[in-house]
């Protein structure tokens, strides 16, 4: 079998805009593909959508996480509690190094607009970072995650909002949901750290983007549409179009009324 992956290359010219694809594996299982163009090399990048990104299963489970969660409950059984368990600093570094990997998947899911993906995998490292935060002996491995909460916040709210938009076209529930977000980034504690305070300033800034977008694609009512008319000749001074679109939307709000 060949290593050259030459022909690869040659089918998929790199596109700054569009350097992601997915892809059904050999094995069947779906993968992301990402295009790499450096100065010095070209390649492709690849990684599960399922499981670990990079298909391996630490200590025999889909994830570190699931291995050190069971330490945790086995420790509970023998001492009857769970103080006293602890994240030496390699077990630190082992988590450290699996949410960076299910990060660099979840930003590619969002592009690919796998909204339920994104979802899972922006809850999954969030367990971590609490899981870590509560167990790490050390207290710069329990700060080390919290810096990123603002981000990882927004990254689902969002997620669960194009959801709900995308499946079941209902606006006010993603509405409430990006405001939900918003709040829990506001009530964050403050971990005084660069990334924290730029992240939640960041944060705060593109949900307020998307509740606008949001709401600039909430479908009309007649009179809604009639009195946005109607305000646009006015702004223009087309009065003659304004009076029209007045006695058009005066008459619809009495036909309401007559059916209430």
């Amino acid at each position: 079998m060949s290593h050259d992956i030459s022909h690869i290359l040659k089918n998929w010219e790199f596109d700054p805009g569009k350097s992601y694809r997915k892809i059904v594996g050999d094995d069947g299982r779906e993968k992301i593909q990402v295009r790499v163009d450096n100065a010095a090399f070209q390649g492709v990048l690849q990684m599960e959508m399922d499981g670990r990104p990079d298909g391996k299963q630490p200590y025999g489970y889909d994830f570190a996480l699931d291995y050190y969660r069971l330490s945790l409950k086995r420790y509970e059984k023998a001492h009857g509690t769970a103080r006293g368990f602890k994240l030496d600093p390699a077990s630190c570094s082992e988590l450290f190094d699996e949410s960076l990997r299910i990060y660099n998947r979840y930003v590619f899911l969002l592009q690919l607009q796998d909204y339920q993906r994104v979802i899972r995998d922006t809850e999954r490292n969030m367990e971590l970072f609490r899981f870590v935060n509560r167990h790490a002996s050390r207290e710069k491995d329990r700060m080390n995650l919290e810096r990123w909460w603002p981000y990882i916040l927004r990254i689902n709210g969002t997620a669960r909002a194009m959801l709900t938009m995308q499946e079941d076209q209902d606006f006010d529930a993603a509405l409430k949901i990006v405001e939900n977000t918003g709040e829990k980034i506001q009530n964050l504690p403050r971990i005084e750290v660069e990334e924290f305070e730029t992240e939640k300033e960041r944060s705060l800034k593109a949900l307020a983007e998307m509740e606008k977008a949001i709401r600039a694609h909430i479908p009309q009512t007649e009179i809604e549409k009639l009195q946005t008319d109607l305000n646009r000749a006015v702004a223009e001074e087309r009065f003659e179009d304004a009076a029209r679109l007045r006695d058009e939307l005066e008459g619809h709000k009495s036909s309401e009324k007559s059916l209430d």
